[in-house]
């Protein structure tokens, strides 16, 4: 009797075992594309932290549903149940396996954030007594085919204020308000806020990072998937935070340089700045409202984002 019970236990827990593996499978299909190889790390822990949470919400709920069905009481049957004295193997047992798996858990999650090494709030305040305003997050390196790791581009600064994002490419005296990048090259950017709080979070790349001001902070993190993403501020920084979205664009090396060499001859002009129009608009048609801060001034740049690019110059000398 009790090897048929072992065996059937034994066979549930296979069955419950595959099916947690196939939906810890799925996990994979309910983010963005992985446009970063910090995507593959996020990626796989999510696929493992699916996976347990199925086996675990299984376990129970299939354990709860066999009791209140085949383990029922007489419909008369008002007596009390038998007399219960404690099991210490089985409480040492269901103490012991949550608290190996918690600590395995947060041990492999604090390895992956490691390697992307995104920096929190306490550690913006300890590398700013130690380095004098520098911080430095080093994600995930892109290495060669013999395994040396690549040394990261030029740096590209990054600079956000309400609310719209500036990205400057100094080496090429390029600026832009969207953020060009090589497919399958080390990315470093220099991070800086002007006014509150920012971040820089960009979904198919699975990277968020905060912006503190007068803190400036070197990124690093390696696409791998040309395309067009989107870049979105993650904080709440005022009343047009939500409007403070630009376009991410991934492309080969040649196609990268080539926009380089357009954006660098092209004479500046102003961009187009969602946050600046709507406020201004508001502004004329309101004659008393609530008060907020106004958004920065478009920003000259050399290689406006294609939203700007695709409106008519008069309205862009009226910005």
């Amino acid at each position: 009797m009790k090897i048929r019970i072992i065996l059937i236990l034994g066979g549930i827990a296979i069955a419950l075992a595959l099916i947690s593996l196939w939906m810890g499978q799925q996990a994979y299909g309910w983010f963005p594309p992985q446009a970063s190889l910090e995507a593959l790390l996020i990626d796989r822990l999510f696929s493992v932290l699916v996976t347990l949470g199925t086996f675990i919400f299984l376990g129970v709920v299939g354990t709860l549903t066999y009791s209140m069905l085949f383990q029922q009481a007489g419909k008369y049957d008002t007596s009390d149940g038998p007399p219960m004295e404690g099991n210490v193997t089985l409480e040492v047992v269901w103490t012991a396996i949550p608290l190996v798996l918690v600590i395995w858990i947060a041990g492999y999650s604090y390895q992956i954030y490691d390697q992307m090494s995104i920096l929190g709030p306490m550690e913006h305040v300890h590398l700013q007594t130690q380095s004098r305003g520098m911080a430095t997050a080093v994600a995930a390196p892109l290495e060669d085919a013999a395994g040396a790791a690549i040394a990261p581009m030029h740096p590209i600064e990054v600079h956000a204020r309400q609310w719209v994002w500036e990205f400057r490419y100094p080496d090429q005296n390029v600026t832009s308000t969207e953020l060009h990048l090589p497919n399958n090259q080390r990315v470093k950017l220099v991070l800086q806020s002007e006014d509150v709080l920012h971040g820089f979070f960009v979904p198919a790349f699975r990277i968020k990072q905060d912006i503190i001001p007068g803190r400036v902070i070197d990124f690093e993190f390696t696409p791998i998937r040309e395309g067009r993403y989107r870049l979105r501020d993650s904080q709440y920084s005022g009343t047009y935070f939500a409007a403070m979205q630009t376009d991410v664009v991934v492309e080969s090396s040649e196609a990268y340089q080539q926009w380089l060499a357009d954006a660098a001859a092209h004479p500046p002009v102003l961009a187009y700045n969602r946050a600046f129009d709507e406020f201004h608009r508001a502004k004329k048609n309101l004659s008393a409202g609530w008060k907020t801060v106004e958004p920065a001034p478009p920003p000259l740049v050399n290689a406006p984002s294609h939203i700007s690019a695709n409106l008519p110059s008069g309205q862009r000398r009226q910005l």
